[in-house]
């Protein structure tokens, strides 16, 4: 279970460290990892007030008092209001004559400037970095449910070929992948990608009501959200039939670039290289301006979170860091592919948390 005293205690050192007085965290997975309170983000104002020199206190609307209390977060002192009060008087008493306060990144426009408003003499950064270096390496116990959630859409993709098959379309198969996705464990559905032939090239493929073809190579990549608040991320291709030549000659390159970006993760190696990793099998064997996109991103209370496994990121990887490895090769009004992994950085080198084989699974066609 997590220790949220503990990770509010370490947002506190590390506030102190940085010269903040005060750090200002609304509903989000930064809130989630704080308090254990899954927050709605309401227009009623609720945050996590961390003083440098006081104890964290939980501002929230009276009407949502019951349900923070019922969270991890009745552990704190909780402040509420009502609509006739001024939550962010409430939040300029709690922060006293603070001069430097971090606001949580994803903390509405709205919000930052009615706090601008009660305290005009306060200067505003962002928390946002300082949040990520908390929550970047994972603990021995959020490893664990990470693990969960990745079995959990092994499962699913296990299952595929119950759904994916010639005449149904990809809305259809979209409505069984996610039934799935929930009976598998998870708690929210968050994404599913079912690109059949020509819209596999579009790697963010919404569903539609295109009939999937015999011959049709098929992306399914899917995800959601486990009861432990941590996502799973889990790409796969699959084949109605036989495919076009061209499509399996580079799908064997893209196998060969997702093993290499596996192969080079560890303990000091770059985002960047692991990036390289992949992308230069890919351009060798002359796809590489087919590759639209970044190698993978970080995971764990949010689907896409540090590190981005992405050129230009020297940053070192660490034991505890996760994220997904996923290079994919897109030949627009053709087909396209993309084989996707969450990984863990160990002490001595990574371990794969997805299952599945990553060979094009044919189904029958």
């Amino acid at each position: 279970m997590a220790d949220h005293a503990q990770r509010r205690a370490a947002a506190r050192t590390a506030a102190a460290e940085l010269g903040l007085d005060a750090v200002i965290v609304t509903p989000g997975a930064n809130l989630r990892y704080l308090t254990g309170y899954d927050a709605l983000p309401l227009e009623r104002l609720t945050c996590l007030v961390i003083p440098s020199g006081a104890e964290p206190v939980l501002v929230v609307p009276r009407l949502e008092r019951a349900a923070a209390e019922a969270s991890p977060a009745n552990a704190l002192d909780i402040a509420d209001w009502t609509d006739t009060d001024d939550p962010f008087a409430t939040v300029a008493g709690i922060v006293g004559d603070a001069k430097r306060i971090a606001v949580d990144d994803h903390m509405w426009a709205s919000r930052v400037m009615a706090l601008r408003g009660v305290l005009p003499g306060a200067e505003q950064l962002l928390a946002g970095a300082m949040l990520t270096e908390l929550r970047i390496r994972k603990t021995p116990e959020e490893l664990d449910a990470l693990r969960a959630a990745a079995a959990a859409i092994d499962m699913v993709h296990a299952a595929m070929g119950e759904w994916l098959r010639p005449g149904r379309t990809e809305r259809e198969v979209g409505r069984d992948v996610a039934d799935a996705i929930l009976a598998a464990g998870h708690r929210t559905v968050d994404f599913v990608i079912v690109g059949s032939g020509p819209n596999g090239a579009s790697p963010h493929h919404e569903l539609s009501d295109r009939v999937i073809q015999p011959g049709d190579a098929v992306v399914v990549d899917i995800g959601g959200t486990m009861p432990s608040g941590y996502c799973s991320d889990e790409t796969r291709m699959y084949a109605l039939g036989r495919p076009a030549d061209e499509f399996l000659a580079y799908y064997d390159v893209l196998q060969s670039a997702q093993q290499a970006a596996v192969a080079a993760v560890r303990p000091g190696v770059t985002a960047e290289d692991v990036d390289a990793a992949a992308r230069d099998v890919i351009t060798e064997h002359g796809f590489g301006s087919h590759f639209l996109h970044r190698t993978g991103h970080g995971i764990g209370l949010e689907t896409h979170e540090e590190p981005y496994i992405v050129t230009g990121n020297t940053r070192p990887l660490e034991p505890g860091m996760t994220f997904s490895i996923e290079p994919g090769i897109y030949l627009a009004g053709e087909h396209g592919a993309r084989i996707e992994d969450i990984v863990a950085c160990t002490s001595d080198g990574v371990e794969s948390l997805n299952r599945r084989p990553r060979d094009l699974v044919h189904l029958d066609g």
